[in-house]
């Protein structure tokens, strides 16, 4: 038996015009080791500046060209746990998907990611732990092919039979 394929979907857009990915719910006895799901995502400057606002976190790093420019990075840069959340989207809507519980996160921050990159994420069931229910998952986020942004998840995945009823997919 091959190792399922799940291409992914076109991003539905959100009236403010953000890329939202389709939810695709899978069980602890849906995942098979290698399976994987990406998605991209080009950072935008109102990005950067909402999560500054969401997470109180305003370096002017991430801010103000005016000292970004005084910087060895010469620009504004995104702020690191931006992009790890970008590894969260996949994970708590494609792989594994809704139901989905985070129980731990190493992220090795390797590259700064600037305003426009296109930040391209990939996860891939690296261990499944079946008396548990637990996933770990290698994370990847690449720029223009240089690693940005590794590390590995540790989720907590609903088993098929004891999963609540879930929301509709368009949720």
């Amino acid at each position: 038996m091959g190792r399922p394929r799940h291409p992914q979907p076109a991003p539905r857009v959100r009236s403010d015009g953000a890329a939202m990915l389709e939810l695709r719910i899978l069980h602890f006895e849906d995942l098979t080791v290698g399976m994987s799901e990406s998605f991209s995502k080009v950072v935008s400057s109102s990005d950067v500046v909402g999560f500054a606002e969401l997470t109180g976190d305003r370096n002017p790093i991430h801010l103000a060209q005016h000292f970004a420019a005084k910087t060895p990075f010469k620009t504004r840069i995104a702020h690191g746990l931006y992009t790890a959340s970008l590894i969260s989207a996949v994970l708590g809507t494609r792989l594994p998907g809704p139901g989905a519980v985070y129980i731990s996160q190493t992220l090795n921050f390797r590259a700064p990611v600037r305003i426009g990159d296109t930040v391209h994420v990939q996860v891939e069931v690296v261990e499944l732990i079946p008396e548990r229910y637990r996933a770990r998952l290698a994370c990847t986020c690449r720029v223009d092919g240089e690693v940005v942004l590794d590390g590995e998840a540790l989720i907590k995945v609903p088993s098929a039979a004891n999963s609540p009823p879930l929301l509709s997919p368009g949720v």
